[in-house]
């Protein structure tokens, strides 16, 4: 007895070039799904974000480079800490091919979750050299508090 490959598809050009078709459809479909834009989109961007405890606050850092304090808005809502915003820009070259285009531009939101809850009347913001730092000063019932131990 012989044995016989299994080929679930006769070797046509008519074939490989349907495979070929319907695997162009599966990657723009899952580049729209995870956010790689097709030309038709809008370009869709969040800044990094770092976030950090210390014994007495928390601490969040976001990379916004290009942005003026003007464009950013910080919100607290119960335990959520939302930044928003706007970076222009995009169209400064009339009359050009891109050769790439990998900056990032318009309207952006973040919404973090606090891990602790955090004094919201003294939450202090600076931005600097691009970088958004908000310190959220904890609230006094949550900080470490040290006990004494007395010797009997």
């Amino acid at each position: 007895m012989a044995l016989i490959r299994f080929r679930p598809f006769p070797q046509t050009l008519d074939v490989s070039r349907e495979l070929t078709d319907i695997q162009g459809q599966m990657n723009r479909l899952f580049d729209n799904f995870l956010g790689q834009p097709t030309a038709s989109m809008e370009r869709v961007w969040a800044p990094a974000v770092d976030m950090y405890e210390t014994k007495s606050e928390v601490v969040l850092a976001a990379e916004l480079p290009g942005l003026s304090e003007k464009d950013i808005r910080l919100s607290i809502t119960g335990d959520l800490l939302t930044i928003q915003g706007e970076r222009q820009g995009g169209n400064e070259v009339q009359d050009a091919s891109h050769y790439r285009r990998e900056r990032w531009y318009g309207k952006f939101e973040r919404a973090l979750p606090l891990p602790v809850a955090v004094e919201a009347s003294q939450v202090k913001a600076t931005y600097r050299d691009g970088v958004l730092t908000v310190r959220l000063p904890k609230v006094e019932a949550i900080k470490p508090k040290e006990i004494k131990i007395d010797v009997a």
